[in-house]
């Protein structure tokens, strides 16, 4: 594996809540450019264009800036191969369509989505992969001119090889052969005129000098179009490494809808981000026992990327909170622990918004912990007798409330006091129940009691992530009461 003048980088969608999966694969990405005195880039793939917001981007910066990584290029920065916004790079791609279009490596698809929609469902009724059925791909360019005057919708796609494989050499899964009739013909340029992010990708990547593509396992079935595109191009193909991705205990995939996974999760229940770093590092490298607790710097000194495991890096939350434990002892002095402490209760104005609020609510500051220490607790699990206490819903209607309102909110685009408002208020008209019927349940799964600080206001700061977890946590314990009950 050549390692001259590396440059690697990281490329998050700024489509939601920076996942830690995005954290462990920049933290490669960072150690990588140590190892081998390259460049760490960081670049935003926004070409969701209906999903990605400058929030959410904002998100992914202050997510990454706090695990400690820094980059020498990005849209915060700037660098020479900017800019390092996709959206910002819109224009550049359309000559090189239009390249793959004149060379006859690609071809305008007509295909309406219902069209493709009937396509897919019929292959997988018989028993097939969906992929396209190159309908558009012989088309004659009087015909192509004909439908393009006329106005007709039309992507972009690439053809693929009818026969042979693509072989390449991975640098963690080695020598890797895919059949091409396994290949789909994918769309490079979406009807918007937006890349998809095979095209901007590989343009882009080549574009930033980028020498070495280190990503999760997900994309290893992408790779042949992303070589393919490479040749069609005449450009060197960077080398491909894909890291295993995140698992739990029980080998299943880290998904938010099973267990936290937002950065913004574990900063918020004062996980420290040198022992986050440090708990993901160690699926980089090989380390005694004993030999553990590593700062940025050691981890970098110890950083073995050519001894990577295929296994897949389990997310072992009991390990992480026993590192976190070691670093808050052993890696803290007195001082630094009271600083770091205050720090972290003053993220996001947390302690302060909530001293606020409670402020008309108490008669003696010794009320406060019991009022708004909710807002500063790791977890909070409901005792059953506290929903029990709900006299206007059953537990029945209670669980009811809690699964229509968590996909409820995770369709917010932003989060804040009057979004989360309007998202219940509009929950409540379409279950036809009133707000404080739907909002009850809301207060125990927030706090742990029925008696807490405005909820609107509680949801807002406590983030995200954490309703997220509290509201999951509530339906575990609701739904234990309803099966006992039965």
């Amino acid at each position: 594996m050549s390692t001259s003048g590396v440059r690697v980088r990281i490329a998050p969608s700024p489509t939601g809540e920076p996942h830690v999966g995005t954290a462990y694969i920049a933290l490669f990405n960072y150690l990588f450019a140590r190892k081998h005195g390259g460049e760490f880039i960081l670049r935003i793939e926004d070409t969701d264009a209906s999903r990605s917001t400058l929030e959410f981007e904002q998100k992914v910066l202050d997510a990454l800036k706090w695990c400690g990584l820094d980059w020498s290029e990005g849209p915060d920065v700037g660098g020479p191969y900017g800019p390092y916004r996709q959206s910002d790079r819109k224009d550049l791609y359309q000559p090189y369509a239009q390249d793959l279009l004149d060379k006859g490596h690609a071809f305008r698809c007509f295909c309406t989505p219902e069209r493709l929609d009937q396509m897919r469902e019929a292959q997988r009724a018989a028993g097939k992969a969906p992929k396209y059925d190159g309908l558009c791909l012989h088309l004659k360019a009087e015909e192509v001119t004909a439908k393009m005057e006329a106005g007709e919708a039309s992507v972009v796609r690439m053809k693929i090889p009818t026969e042979g494989s693509c072989d390449f050499v991975d640098g963690v899964y080695g020598e890797v052969s895919i059949p091409w009739d396994s290949v789909d013909m994918q769309v490079l340029i979406k009807g918007d005129g937006m890349p998809t992010y095979h095209m901007a990708n590989v343009i882009d990547d080549h574009a930033m000098k980028i020498t070495h593509v280190a990503r999760g396992e997900e994309w290893l079935a992408s790779v042949p179009k992303h070589i393919l595109l490479y040749r069609y191009f005449g450009w060197d193909e960077p080398t491909f490494m894909h890291l295993s991705l995140m698992r739990n205990a029980d080998k299943s995939k880290l998904s938010k809808r099973k267990n936290p996974t937002s950065i913004s999760y574990y900063s918020a229940l004062g996980y420290l981000p040198e022992a986050l770093m440090n708990f993901l590092g160690l699926f980089f490298m090989q380390i005694g026992e004993g030999e553990e607790l590593l700062s940025m710097d050691e981890l970098a000194a110890q950083f073995d990327p050519e001894n990577l495991s295929k296994a897949g890096a389990i997310f072992d939350i009991q390990k992480l909170d026993w590192l976190n434990g070691r670093w808050l002892r052993e890696k803290l002095s007195e001082e630094e622990f009271i600083s770091r402490t205050l720090h972290w209760a003053m993220e996001n104005e947390r302690l302060k918004a909530g001293l606020k609020l409670s402020q008309s609510r108490i008669s003696k500051l010794g009320e406060i912990p019991n009022l708004a220490g909710f807002l500063l607790q790791s977890d909070i699990e409901p005792k059953p007798e506290a929903f029990a206490a709900l006299k206007k819903t059953s537990p029945e209607e209670t669980l009811e409330i809690l699964q229509a309102v968590q996909p409820a909110l995770e369709k917010l685009v932003e989060w804040n006091i009057e979004t989360i408002e309007q998202c219940l208020r509009e929950l409540s008209e379409t279950m036809d129940k009133k707000l404080r019927i739907v909002v009850a349940p809301l207060f125990v799964a927030m706090s742990g009691t029925s008696r807490s600080l405005p909820l609107f206001d509680s949801m807002d700061i406590l983030g995200r992530s954490v309703v997220r977890q509290r509201l999951k946590t509530a339906e575990k314990v609701v739904a234990g009461m309803v099966s006992a009950a039965n």
